[in-house]
């Protein structure tokens, strides 16, 4: 079979917050964590996170760190990276958590790309799609974000089986 004209598994997917402290670095690990129990190509998926704001090295907030430790994940040795041009280029898929984040991707990269969508777009209609930031909030907060990043995760994996498949 010729696969040619088929759009491939993703390879390299990113998730964006603002400062990459907070939601995408938690989203890269429960995402990751989910394609790690799917067959073939998708848990070949590499997953990484990115700031359309941040700086370079930044640790993950503590909250951040604690919501995930609570359902088993660990990322206290997350640090920080800002979305560049070559890694928005690279990316097969750029997952976002607000439109906001869309729309500076869309204004910083020259081309814009394509692959841009929000993590709970996929989701029924009457979902939210955005998912707030719970930086300098309480840990229920950043839990709350958590809970919402895992409600959208087996619809992301549905959008990535249909790719996949072509």
């Amino acid at each position: 079979m010729v696969r040619d004209s088929l759009m491939p598994a993703p390879k390299l997917i990113v998730t964006v917050c603002t400062a990459n402290i907070c939601r995408s670095p938690m989203a890269e690990a429960l995402l990751r964590h989910a394609l790690a129990a799917e067959p073939e190509p998708l848990r070949s998926c590499k997953v990484v996170s990115a700031g359309v704001a941040a700086r370079g090295g930044e640790k993950v907030s503590p909250n951040s760190v604690d919501a995930l430790a609570k359902v088993g994940l660990r990322i206290s040795d997350h640090r920080s990276q800002p979305l560049s041009p070559e890694l928005a280029a690279k990316a097969d898929l750029i997952l976002c958590m607000t439109e906001s984040h869309r729309a500076v991707i869309g204004l910083a990269l020259d081309p814009v790309p394509k692959n841009v969508h929000l993590w709970r777009e996929f989701m029924p209609r009457g979902k939210s799609r955005e998912i707030a930031d719970p930086y300098g909030g309480p840990l229920a907060e950043y839990e709350a974000c958590r809970d919402e990043m895992v409600e959208a995760i087996p619809s992301i994996i549905e959008h990535l089986r249909k790719l996949a498949a072509g």
